[in-house]
């Protein structure tokens, strides 16, 4: 039989035509799309750039600005252009001296230019005047939505590390009472103890692996929750990385520090809205000024009785000319506009004062939580050494005869719970922290 030399090279490009569209998938996939490493920083950066609420407020602000773009565009000159034809199916007639006079022609048609200068206006003046506050007042709610997702998902992932922790020490809980459980079988066994060690051991076990398979269930909805936090794709692992000494050293802050209410961003936001408050009360004013408007306009008229004739001679004509709007009388909705908006202005600083209590309420709540954690987090780092110690003690103990299973299961259950604590206390002054510090208004970006 004798081959084609053809063959190798068709299925050489069958091969590359199955297989080069999904190469090239792979390098048009977005290399930021899933982390390596997933330590807090990185966590935090990417929620930034993939949460959707934090996306959504940059669009609001992208909206913003070409809203504003939109209403400046109202100070430059607005040229338009249009084109008219009209056939008369009946001329109108009028009677003169007794005759009847027919005026016009049966096909017309107009193309005008025109063209119009806003001097004036209250409504172009607000925007004008506003443009930059409305900016800031976006970019202040773009920062608002990147401080709560910062403050969320750092709280998220250390919920996430806790669970993880106590993953951890279940599964030690579990290998020293599967060792107890072996010492209490065989000195069963050999007539040394009764079956009741044997027992206890066996129901301390069991109720250490349920604790585990509860903790494993539950930290696999904490990692689903914090994915969803930072906007993390579906399917995708989220590699943990942390350092627990880096933690500890970061637990530290200065709880002597005054609040700055004008450093919150929740302050920032309001006092923004206070001042476009004020100045829609200008606005209001300027309801009692005319408005001014310059316009020209160049028309070129075509009439003819023949259509086929009609564009072959045109008659022009411009003009231009100015308009002076002057509001003399209307009912009194000015002056009661101008007294609801400064209502408005003044409902305003009760709301900022307001705030200024509630954010002090919120900073003392914050600082008594994060005292309270941190006195926690220094007895449980002590105990969970002594818990360890005593332990070792009591099981050497046990296992010579001088101590009872009672004892061990007691040893056993304070070391499990005083490591669970200890975690427990780490991450939630590390939580409590991120409060104080939202607080005081020092999360920034």
């Amino acid at each position: 039989m004798q081959f084609s030399t053809t063959k190798p090279h068709t299925l050489l490009w069958v091969v590359l035509t199955l297989f080069l569209p999904l190469a090239g998938s792979a390098q048009n996939a977005p290399a930021d799309s899933t982390l390596q490493t997933a330590t807090l920083d990185k966590v935090v950066q990417y929620a930034l750039a993939h949460q959707p609420a934090v996306r959504q407020a940059e669009i609001d602000e992208e909206i913003t600005n070409k809203v504003i773009k939109g209403k400046l565009a109202d100070w430059y000159p607005q040229v338009n252009f249009a084109l008219n034809y009209q056939r008369f199916i009946d001329l109108q007639t009028s009677v003169i001296g007794g005759n009847e006079i027919r005026f016009g022609v049966n096909n017309t048609s107009s193309a005008q230019f025109t063209a119009t200068q806003t001097l004036f206006n209250r409504d172009v003046l607000l925007a004008s005047s506003t443009a930059s506050k409305v900016r800031i007042q976006s970019q202040q709610n773009t920062l608002k939505s990147k401080i709560d997702v910062t403050v969320a998902v750092t709280k998220a992932f250390y919920d996430l590390l806790a669970t993880s922790q106590q993953i951890k020490v279940n599964e030690e809980s579990v290998v020293r009472l599967q060792r107890s459980l072996k010492d209490a079988q065989a000195r069963y066994t050999s007539g040394v103890a009764d079956k009741t060690d044997y027992k206890r051991a066996t129901i301390l076990l069991g109720n250490a692996q349920a604790a585990l398979k509860t903790n494993r269930e539950l930290l696999a909805y904490k990692e689903e929750y914090l994915k969803a936090l930072m906007g993390y794709p579906l399917g995708h692992d989220l590699p943990i990385q942390y350092d627990t000494l880096q933690m500890e050293n970061e637990v530290a802050i200065d709880t002597t520090q005054e609040i700055n209410f004008t450093a919150h961003i929740d302050y920032k936001i309001l006092y923004t809205q206070k001042e476009l408050q004020h100045a829609n009360v200008k606005y209001s004013y300027w309801a009692f000024l005319p408005s001014l408007n310059a316009f020209g306009a160049y028309n070129i008229n075509y009439q003819n009785n023949q259509l086929s004739e009609l564009y072959s001679r045109n008659f022009p004509y411009s003009y231009v000319g100015a308009t002076l709007a002057f509001p003399i009388f209307q009912g009194g909705k000015r002056t009661a506009k101008v007294q609801e908006q400064k209502l408005a202005s003044q409902r305003l600083d009760q709301g900022l004062t307001n705030l200024e209590n509630n954010l002090n309420a919120e900073y003392t709540r914050a600082l008594a939580a994060y005292k309270s954690n941190l006195a926690n987090y220094l007895v449980q780092k002590e105990n969970v050494a002594l818990a360890k110690e005593v332990y070792d003690v009591i099981q050497l103990q046990y296992r010579n005869g001088v101590r009872t299973y009672l004892d061990v299961i007691t040893a056993e259950t304070d070391l499990r719970t005083t490591r669970i604590n200890y975690y427990n206390a780490l991450y939630q002054i590390l939580a409590s922290k991120m409060d104080v510090l939202r607080a005081l208004g020092q999360i920034n970006y």
